[in-house]
């Protein structure tokens, strides 16, 4: 199905040099906490954005999935469309770069930040490392307030609000979690939902998780 005009086209070999120097960084290597920004304000320790990235997109959409255009209005019946569901193809070490090069798409598209959620499977992203310093209720507040993309792990995905976009980085897990984050998150996303991580087992767990 091809792609609505108001989101960005993710394609899978659209991670770029960063991704890829990221593929072979030793585990050790410490990634920068992440600070306050807006969609014009890069994140700390990654290169201004460059010319754009290719625009053909790797997706697969769920039988079921209806793509709701960003600028659509609201459904008031009570009733959300399923979302679209982008795939990109990543390793496990790899995933969190993934879903962090989709981010910077959405944000140089136009999204604002508080439509953002990205979930990580296994460890947290250091932003959540970070804000979970200062106590959990400090953390879940700025949740609420929606001025900035929120990170969570998905094993905490019943406590996240819906957002327009949810961002999945599958860098851990067994099987058993993935089944039951990957629906939640599909749940919370309004119009788009983007996994980064192996396909074929995306498109099996959610199969299993949106049939149950």
């Amino acid at each position: 199905m091809p792609l609505i005009p108001e989101e960005p086209q993710i394609h899978e070999s659209a991670q770029g040099p960063r991704a890829t120097a990221a593929a072979g960084r030793p585990a050790s290597t410490p990634r920068p906490v992440p600070g306050p920004r807006s969609a014009a304000t890069p994140r700390p320790g990654r290169p201004v954005p460059g010319p754009p990235r290719p625009k053909a997109p790797v997706q697969r959409t769920h039988p079921d999935a209806a793509p709701t255009p960003a600028n659509a209005p609201e459904n008031r019946s009570g009733q959300q469309s399923a979302p679209q569901l982008q795939l990109i193809p990543a390793s496990v070490d790899g995933a969190l770069d993934a879903a962090e090069e989709a981010l910077d798409l959405l944000l140089e598209s136009g999204r604002a930040p508080g439509e953002v959620l990205l979930l990580t499977t296994g460890d947290p992203h250091p932003w959540a490392t970070h804000e979970l310093s200062f106590g959990e209720a400090a953390y879940w507040a700025q949740q609420e307030s929606g001025d900035d993309v929120f990170f969570a792990q998905a094993a905490a995905v019943e406590r996240a609000n819906a957002r327009p976009v949810v961002i999945v980085a599958l860098n851990g897990g067994d099987d058993a979690s993935l089944a039951t984050a990957l629906p939640s998150a599909m749940a919370r996303a309004r119009t788009l939902l983007v996994v980064c991580g192996d396909p074929q087992r995306v498109t099996s767990l959610l199969g299993a998780g949106v049939g149950a």
